[in-house]
């Protein structure tokens, strides 16, 4: 018999040399990988961090242009058209001049039609993106007029025109049919107008002008109601009409303001009257916040509070003090934006101070001149201030303020908003008018991602934990290459379509059979325990058929029938004990309420989807325990569950902890299941039978619609940036966890 020739030792060194550089090849490969997705996840947290940043950005003024204004003392309002370019000067001569706003050049000058023999005394402007304003005559008259700006692009080039348009006609209309002046005016439109005027001495006259109906025009297509009344509060600083034109304030110099009524002119009534400011303190100026909602009140010592209508325990509304702010100088002037919940102060020593509401806070306060303010106009976008002092100075300034919206307190803070009877978390990014106050809070969106993860995982940890200890240790090999195979493949499923099955078919089914699902928590672990005493009372001869680790099989059919047990019977319990409507039962008689998408949905069809991951890596963790582990503590003398407990799962808790958290971190990053599943309402409440929204979902649905660059846009970066940071907390806790407890239990 021959022998084998000796290999070369020329082949064996360069199959080793071949070997080491395969393995160098592959080493970097794997490192150069791991460096990617950490470089790869660097990259997006940095992105995201890019996005928010200008949310954290001060805002900030800077002078364009002064110039002085002749007959400043007549000045009695101020305005900017839209691209701030042109500004608007009305004086008590009834001179309405357009100016621009970068050098004080007159572009032109329209005459109003004052009465003769009349002086203008009262003046007032509606809603400041409405263009609407009323000059009061001391001959109880008032002239409406519009201030439009008309753009066109001739040779490609933009000219904006000004106009002074007359809604109610060219002539005066008559507010006080006795002819007494109106010292203080106030002027509402929509499509109808409502003029209120205060005369001197306390009379008070109201004017509604309403469109004609019918073919017969009257008064230039105008019905007109007036109605006459007194007021007892003195000298009248500020009279305000609202919007929707139900509801006419005034307020006296001493601080005292009176709600009225003026829904109906025939029943004009008091509807609340109360002290806004401390004894004594006058009150300098009111206006109304964006939209009418909100009145502030700046009083003498730099005090501003915002007050608006909350119903009281018995359901009545009541004015009431929500916020307050202070300022560092006397205010002499306010003026509200156009279209945020801001407004800016400006005090008796030039600064100019600009607050938002829903933040809670002042933002920025800027010295614009040496002489005390007398008013001040924004541009409907918010990006110009003009000024104007006592020494008749004209101040234009720029203003940076993209994002007055965003605190600390309105993302992760209680706000009291307005018509909210309480401060409250909420989230609602926009509504059908431009009055709609911006509700940004993150709090109830970060609730509804753990509680959605919560109740996933409460669902998913019990059975995927126990099927992996069972399937590893218990179950037979053969069994085992079924079942693992089969529960692994469910990690394929899209969630889209888990979502879709939770949100039609599994929602209507447990809201139509609820009680048959409580019935189920009860007699499916009955049914198990009846049929394993059943099992142990059969013969052996029969028992020892079934090859050891399958006894599991037979539970199937016992499953089955319980769930199809309790289904079937679900509609008798409800018609026993809940009146045929269990939902509607748990809404009258225990006060919970109750959404057919809900919690227990998402838990379910999220707790299914999550149930593969934690089973497939609890199951590896528990079957590569090493076998000379178990073999000892078995010839030791210890039961098959007291090495299970005291041995194996030791020893496997490192990768069973792993198993959990990656699960929570699928359940916390998941999105079409509850986006499906869910109601999608931003609301705070634990229970098992109300929806939620989650960081995820919330994204999904909101991004599409944002406007770049917006603050709506930003926040939800801001919100992904909070579910990275969750996730990456997760991660990073899980994995410190998992070390410990590998050092801990690695000499077993």
């Amino acid at each position: 018999m021959s022998e084998a020739p000796p290999s070369s030792p020329y082949k064996s060194s360069v199959h080793l040399r071949l070997r080491l550089f395969k393995d160098r090849i592959t080493r970097w490969l794997v490192g150069a990988g791991g460096v990617s997705v950490i470089v790869a996840i660097l990259l997006i947290f940095i992105y995201l961090l890019y996005i928010v940043m200008p949310l954290a950005e001060s805002p900030g003024m800077q002078r364009e242009a002064a110039y002085h204004l002749p007959s400043a003392e007549q000045a009695v309002y101020l305005s900017m058209e839209e691209q701030a370019e042109i500004g608007t000067v009305i004086d008590r001569q009834g001179r309405v001049r357009f100016m621009s706003t970068v050098d004080g050049r007159e572009i032109s000058q329209v005459q109003l039609p004052v009465p003769e023999g009349a002086e203008v005394v009262g003046f007032s402007a509606a809603r400041p993106n409405s263009g609407i304003v009323a000059l009061g005559f001391s001959n109880g008259q008032a002239l409406v007029i519009k201030l439009y700006y008309r753009a066109s692009y001739p040779d490609d080039k933009r000219v904006i025109t000004p106009e002074v348009q007359y809604p109610l006609g060219e002539q005066p209309v008559v507010v006080n049919a006795e002819g007494a002046s109106l010292d203080r005016l106030a002027i509402q439109e929509d499509e109808s107008f409502t003029i209120v005027g205060w005369t001197r001495g306390g009379l008070l006259s109201v004017m509604r002008a309403s469109p004609e109906e019918s073919l017969m025009e009257d008064e230039g297509g105008w019905t007109f109601e007036r109605t006459q009344g007194y007021s007892d509060l003195g000298d009248i600083v500020s009279l305000l009409v609202d919007p929707s034109q139900r509801n006419m304030y005034l307020l006296g110099r001493d601080g005292t303001l009176a709600w009225f009524d003026i829904s109906d002119l025939e029943q004009t009534h008091l509807r609340q009257q109360l002290a806004v400011t401390s004894k004594d303190t006058e009150v300098r100026d009111a206006r109304f916040l964006a939209g009418g909602n909100s009145i502030l009140v700046a009083s003498a010592n730099g005090e501003i509070s915002q007050w608006f209508q909350v119903r009281d325990e018995q359901g009545v509304s009541r004015l009431r003090k929500i916020r307050r702010f202070s300022n560092d100088a006397d205010i002499s002037v306010l003026t509200p934006e156009y279209a945020r919940k801001g407004f800016l102060a400006g005090g008796s020593d030039g600064g100019v101070a600009i607050y938002h509401a829903t933040a809670g806070k002042r933002l920025l306060r800027e010295r614009v001149t040496d002489a005390p303010l007398r008013l001040l106009a924004v541009s409907p976008r918010a990006d110009a201030l003009w000024a104007l002092d006592e020494q008749g100075q004209l101040q234009f300034w720029r203003i940076h303020n993209p994002h007055p919206e965003v605190s600390w307190s309105s993302l992760w803070g209680k706000v009291w908003y307005e018509g909210y009877d309480e401060p409250a978390y909420i989230w609602q990014s926009s509504a059908a008018n431009n009055d709609f106050e911006p509700k940004f809070s993150l709090t109830p969106l970060a609730f509804g991602t753990l509680k959605a993860a919560f109740y996933a995982m409460l669902f998913a940890i019990p059975l995927s934990i126990l099927g992996a200890i069972f399937t590893a240790y218990f179950m037979a090999p053969r069994m085992r290459q079924l079942v693992k195979p089969t529960i692994e493949i469910m990690e394929a499923l899209p969630t889209v379509i888990l979502g879709f099955l939770a949100g039609l078919w599994l929602a209507p089914l447990l809201e139509s059979h609820l009680p048959g699902l409580f019935a189920m928590l009860m007699l499916m672990p009955l049914l198990v325990v009846l049929a394993a005493w059943v099992w142990h009372l059969l013969p052996r001869h029969f028992t020892r058929r079934i090859p050891a680790g399958w006894e599991a099989a037979l539970l199937v059919p016992v499953l089955l029938g319980a769930g199809y047990l309790s289904l079937a019977v679900s509609p008798l319990l409800e018609q026993w004990f809940f009146g045929g409507d269990m939902p509607g039962w748990l809404q009258h008689e225990m006060g919970i309420g109750f959404d057919q998408r809900n919690s227990l949905v998402v838990g379910m069809a999220m707790g299914f989807a999550v149930i593969p991951t934690i089973f497939s890596i609890a199951e590896d963790a528990i079957f590569s325990v090493p076998r000379h582990l178990t073999s000892g503590s078995l010839a030791l003398g210890a039961t098959s569950w007291q090495t299970l407990v005291r041995v194996v799962l030791l020893t496997a808790s490192p990768g069973i902890f792993s198993g959990i958290m990656m699960g929570v971190g699928r359940a916390v990053g998941e999105t079409m299941i509850v986006l499906m599943a869910t109601g999608n309402t931003p609301v705070m409440d634990m229970s098992i039978f109300q929806g939620m929204r989650t960081l995820s979902a919330n994204i999904a649905v909101e991004m599409p619609e944002s406007e770049v660059a917006s603050t709506h846009y930003r926040v939800l970066f801001l919100a992904a940036l909070v579910l990275f940071l969750f996730t990456f907390l997760f991660n990073t806790g899980a994995e410190l966890i998992r070390q410990r407890l590998r050092n801990k239990y690695s000499s077993l």
